[in-house]
């Protein structure tokens, strides 16, 4: 089992920044990938960002250019370092752990709230 804990959101103006933490914990072994995902009200869930094992990363279009993920092994963590951000980029932001053998998102941390308004 795979334990996931976010931190880093809070309430930001437009033009802004925020890292957001998600330190892993557990079987950190059976991660494949990483992933950040969002949920804003009355939205569906979406992937932001993800970073494999191999480093490789992806991102949704909509971030492209203003976010970056990273990782740090050593921390069992992976980092979502977002500029620029507008309002529409307000959220819950998740971060999730992809079980390698099961090749699925497994395990979801709690969440943690962006805001961005002025």
């Amino acid at each position: 089992q795979v334990h996931l804990v976010e931190s880093g959101g809070g309430l930001v103006r437009p033009g802004g920044s925020l890292r957001l933490s998600c330190v892993a914990s557990g079987d950190t072994i059976c991660i494949s990938v990483m992933g950040w995902y969002r949920q804003a009200p009355g939205k569906e869930r979406e992937a932001v960002a993800t970073i494999g094992s191999d480093d490789n990363t992806d991102y949704a279009d909509s971030v492209k250019g203003r976010f970056t993920v990273s990782k740090d092994n050593a921390k069992n963590a992976v980092y979502l370092q977002m500029n620029s951000l507008k309002p529409e980029d307000t959220a819950v932001y998740y971060c999730a752990a992809k079980n390698r053998l099961l090749s699925k998102y497994t395990n979801w941390g709690q969440g943690t709230q962006v805001t961005v308004s002025s």
